[in-house]
Parts: structure tokens; C-alpha cells; sequence
């Protein structure tokens, strides 16, 4: 419409009065682009400067997804980049709730992908019988395949261990196959390769109690070995250990218990056998964590530092394994932040991944250099 009056105007008058509409129209229009462009960009500068120091990178890995309820996720690094896993369905133990995949390739992540799920078979009436999937556990083997354990049956108390295998960085998968009976697999947290060759998975059951036991095998999976529990899953019930490496092939197990606190156990025999459980002076409610042995020596480990509820979560590093030092606090906010998973990088860079509310799975970088320690003092959080 400017236009039009613009070129039908009678006299130089009506010309500049349009002339100075049309400049201030364009001046507007520009000045609100720009400012709309600043305000984008200074958002997300604000969102980066609010990050904890020592986090350079915070994201989701997904936005909207074909599943309402997610949990459980584990994560890996691979030639071809980071592969992330996590269970998702309608909720936690319905039995729809499928394995699912997600790949990063530079900085975006690929559209879910459902790698497994529990379809047991389908009758003679077109009925389709399944079990969820659960407790997803990633781990790419050096010069070998990406291996993907999870869990599957109706409950805890009675799913069974499985395994599928990709040779293309998660793109695509085997055929899913059951883990021999009593075996498990690593339950929530990765496993770790010893010297020996052997993979050294952490495992636990529900079916008679919480206990923890170690799993290992030398073939990927083939054949296994198993300590029994060890704990008796009545005075002290825990599940879901994670494995530090020590000076001189010793290892430490910690995680999860329902006494309150963080359990752990020593060996010193490769993890053969084990020390009788003890409760570590961090609290945890009743809540899944997970840890990791960096490249310098130090352990990271990723927590709810609570008594009851899962928020906050935090990330706490040591040097023995005994004594922790505060480094980050990830979430702070009402709701669940939980199931953490944890590796680091060939950069060097911490990755963990952990369930948002039970809506998406976040993805954050930490940089270790960046981080400011500071002692945790008869298991309270330093203010």
C-alpha cells in the first residue's frame, strides 16, 4: 500500500510525506529485526553464561520424540561420535517401552531410533505379546563392535540380560540375544576392560532382595563368568554399582542402596572376589548414580547429594575414592534429575547424559580444568 501511494501522489508535498512514511516503515522494520536477531543471540548468551562453571555445554538430545516417558540412559563414544540409549514408552515397565538410539554427528543429534524392543511373538489371533525393555548399558569395544545390554521381562525382579551388537556406530543393529540364564549383563553402568582382556561388567538382582555381584567375559559376550552376591540384600540391600580403577589393578564398586547412603566394596584380585559392603558417608535416596576413572587418575562420580527426592544432582570428583571434593551441581530445581550416565571423551572432556523429569534426556560437557573443588565434609554439600 505504501508503493501505491507513493507513485499516485499529486505534488512533491504528498511525495516527501510518503517518502518519510515509507523511511520510517523500513527504519522499524529493520530496527525490530535487530533487535529481535540481539535478543536471540543474547539469550543464548545468558543460557551459557548460567551454566555451572566447569559445564560448556548443555543441551537435550531430542525435542519431541515418538514416546512420552523416557529413562535409564547410557552413553558411548565411537569413531563416528557419541551414541546415546535410554528405554522410552508410554512409562517405566509398560510394556511398549523400547530401547531406544540416538547418534551425534558434529553437533546435532539423530531422530530417535527404537533399536530393541520386548516382542516376544504374536498369536494365532494378531494379538502381540511383549515385555519392557529396560536399563540400556552401551559399550564400544576397542576394534570391535559397539555392544548394547539391556534388560527385558516384566519386572526387575524377573527380566532377563540381553545384547544386540552395531558395526557401524549405532546406525544399525543385530539381532537381539539372550544372555545365558542367571547372567545379567552390566545392569545400569557401563562395564570397564581390564588389562586381561576381561570385561568386567557390574551387575545386581532384585529377586531375592537387592545384592550386588560382578559379571565378566573375555568374548564379547559369548561366554561369562559371575561372582556370587555380594551382600545378602536384607541388612544392607544395593544395586547398580559402578567400577573405579586404582594404582595397581585395584577397583572399587559404588552405587546405589536403600540404607541412605552410597554403598561400596574393594578388590584386589581384578574383581574376583570382593570386600563385604560398606555405606560411604555420601547420601543417596535410593537413587541410581553412576562414576568413572579419568585418563589423570581421578574418579568422577554423578549422584543425587540428597537424602530423599532426585534433585539436586551433582557431580563430586576424588583422588582415593574416599575422600570427595564438590565440583558441580547440574540440577537444582523441583523435579526428577536422575540416572546419571558418565564417560570421558578422547578430548578429555566429561560427558554425562541423565533423565530430565522423565521427559527428555539432557546431555551435558564438562571441561575438569575448569572446575573449582572443594571438600565435602562428613557427607554435607559445601554451601
Amino acid at each position: 500500500m505504501l508503493l501505491r501511494v507513493f507513485g499516485r501522489g499529486p505534488c512533491s508535498a504528498t511525495r516527501t510525506r510518503c517518502w518519510t512514511v515509507w523511511c520510517w516503515t523500513v527504519w522499524c522494520w529493520t530496527a525490530w529485526c535487530w533487535m529481535l536477531w540481539c535478543g536471540c543471540l543474547s539469550g543464548e548468551l545468558i543460557a551459557a553464561n548460567e551454566l555451572p562453571r566447569g559445564v560448556v555445554e548443555a543441551e537435550f538430545i531430542y525435542e519431541t520424540a515418538p514416546f512420552p516417558s523416557c529413562h535409564a540412559s547410557t552413553l558411548a563414544e565411537t569413531s563416528q561420535g557419541l551414541v546415546a540409549a535410554w528405554f522410552g514408552g508410554t512409562a517405566e515397565k509398560h510394556p511398549d517401552v523400547g530401547i531406544w538410539v540416538s547418534r551425534r554427528r558434529g553437533t546435532t543429534w539423530t531422530k530417535p531410533v527404537e533399536a530393541a524392543n520386548g516382542v516376544q511373538y504374536t498369536d494365532v489371533a494378531g494379538k502381540v505379546h511383549r515385555h519392557p525393555c529396560w536399563n540400556p548399558v552401551l559399550f564400544q569395544a576397542p576394534q570391535g563392535p559397539l555392544l548394547l545390554f539391556y534388560k527385558c521381562g516384566p519386572s526387575p525382579s524377573t527380566w532377563w540380560g540381553m545384547l544386540t551388537l552395531s558395526t557401524d556406530g549405532g546406525e544399525t543393529w543385530a539381532v537381539p540375544r539372550r544372555l545365558p540364564e542367571g547372567i545379567a549383563g552390566p545392569i545400569k553402568n557401563k562395564p570397564i576392560l581390564l588389562d586381561d582382556g576381561r570385561l568386567l561388567c557390574p551387575s545386581s538382582s532384585e529377586d531375592d532382595g537387592w545384592r550386588v555381584h560382578i559379571e565378566w567375559t573375555s568374548d564379547w559376550g559369548r561366554t561369562w563368568f559371575r561372582t556370587g552376591p555380594l551382600n545378602d540384600g536384607r541388612q544392607l540391600g544395593a544395586i547398580q554399582p559402578s567400577v573405579l580403577r586404582h594404582p595397581g589393578g585395584r577397583l572399587q564398586a559404588l552405587g546405589r542402596s536403600q540404607n541412605g547412603k552410597l554403598f561400596e566394596t574393594w578388590s584386589e584380585d581384578g574383581g574376583k572376589s570382593w570386600s563385604p559392603l560398606q555405606l560411604t558417608a555420601l547420601p543417596n535416596p535410593n537413587a541410581g548414580t553412576d562414576a568413572v576413572t579419568l585418563a589423570d587418575g581421578r574418579h568422577v562420580l554423578v549422584y543425587n547429594h540428597t537424602a530423599r527426592g532426585r534433585s539436586p544432582l551433582n557431580v563430586a570428583v576424588s583422588r582415593d575414592g574416599v575422600n570427595w571434593q564438590a565440583a558441580v551441581v547440574l540440577e537444582s530445581a523441583p523435579g526428577e534429575y536422575s540416572y546419571p550416565a558418565v564417560i570421558q571423551t578422547a578430548d578429555q572432556r566429561v560427558h554425562i547424559t541423565y533423565t530430565w523429569k522423565r521427559q527428555k534426556i539432557r546431555h551435558v560437557v564438562l571441561d575438569p580444568a575448569q572446575w573449582e573443588l572443594r571438600p565435602i565434609v562428613d557427607g554435607q554439600w559445601p554451601q
